[in-house]
């Protein structure tokens, strides 16, 4: 037999040999690596949670910050108030849907001091469903405060004996001198100021002739029709010296004011005749 043809020996199984690749075949990542991968994706999301919260609560701060001052601005020249008119807006809920919807829940403005219509007093008024593209408000109501001066004003014109008005809660004496026979007599009439179908009620409590409570029964005798109508009930209307678009819900006096409640229409805001005074009706 040749020798040319020499046999190969068995590869040692003992020792360490590479490892074949073939192209094209995937091979399977790291178990390890999967993991810190899994690990990291929560995170991840966490982070771009708190990022886009950081984000709406920056912009809340903003629209809230803002909004007052664009609201003062509107109130202000829709009612021709001063420019430096203090006036107190804030708004209810989160802000940002409700300026992606175009429309705000509810708003309220308050001011220590305003003149409407030549009346002056403290005011405070909700308003609710307002339109940020334009609309009338879904509605509004609110209270003014004012004191014994103004209430006089209120009283000017009607037919009761007033020259001063004062408060001792819950009723008013209203004072003044009435004509007997061309002599002046002080009359003093103590009501409880409500309201009644949008006008100012006056309900009689006592009635003093120069100083003397004079029994209602006796109040004709002496003061005449006059006196009669002194001791009855009273509506007044005041429309005409409020803006046409509020109503007067109630009346009550409160320590030394006279609370006023008031509806406002919400067409106020896109009708400008009901910033006008209202009228009365003519007997």
């Amino acid at each position: 037999m040749s020798d040319d043809n020499h046999t190969l020996p068995y590869p040692d199984a003992a020792a360490e040999h590479e490892t074949l690749v073939i192209p094209g075949q995937i091979t399977e990542a790291p178990e390890s690596s999967v993991r810190a991968k899994r690990r990291r994706w929560p995170w991840v999301l966490l982070i771009v949670v708190v990022v886009l919260g950081l984000l709406v609560v920056a912009a809340e701060f903003i629209a809230r910050a803002v909004l007052p001052g664009v609201v003062r601005s509107l109130v202000i020249d829709e009612l021709d108030l001063p420019a430096d008119q203090q006036l107190d807006v804030e708004a209810d809920g989160i802000l940002l849907p409700q300026l992606i919807g175009g429309t705000l829940d509810s708003l309220h403005l308050s001011t220590d001091s305003v003149t409407l219509e030549g009346i002056t007093g403290a005011a405070d008024v909700t308003a609710t469903g307002i339109p940020l593209r334009g609309g009338d408000l879904g509605g509004a109501s609110g209270t003014i405060r004012i004191d014994q001066t103004q209430f006089t004003a209120l009283l000017a014109d009607t037919d009761l004996p007033v020259d001063t008005v004062a408060f001792e809660a819950p009723n008013a004496t209203v004072s003044g001198t009435v004509s007997v026979l061309g002599i002046d007599i002080p009359v003093a009439l103590t009501v409880t100021p409500g309201a009644a179908d949008g006008d100012l009620e006056l309900t009689p409590v006592e009635l003093s002739v120069g100083g003397l409570v004079i029994d209602a029964g006796q109040v004709g005798s002496t003061l005449g029709s006059l006196g009669e109508n002194l001791t009855q009930t009273q509506q007044i209307c005041i429309a005409d010296q409020l803006p046409a678009g509020l109503t007067l819900t109630g009346l009550e006096i409160v320590g030394s004011e006279a609370v006023i409640d008031i509806d406002v229409n919400g067409a106020i805001v896109t009708d400008e005749t009901l910033l006008e005074k209202g009228v009365c009706p003519t007997s």
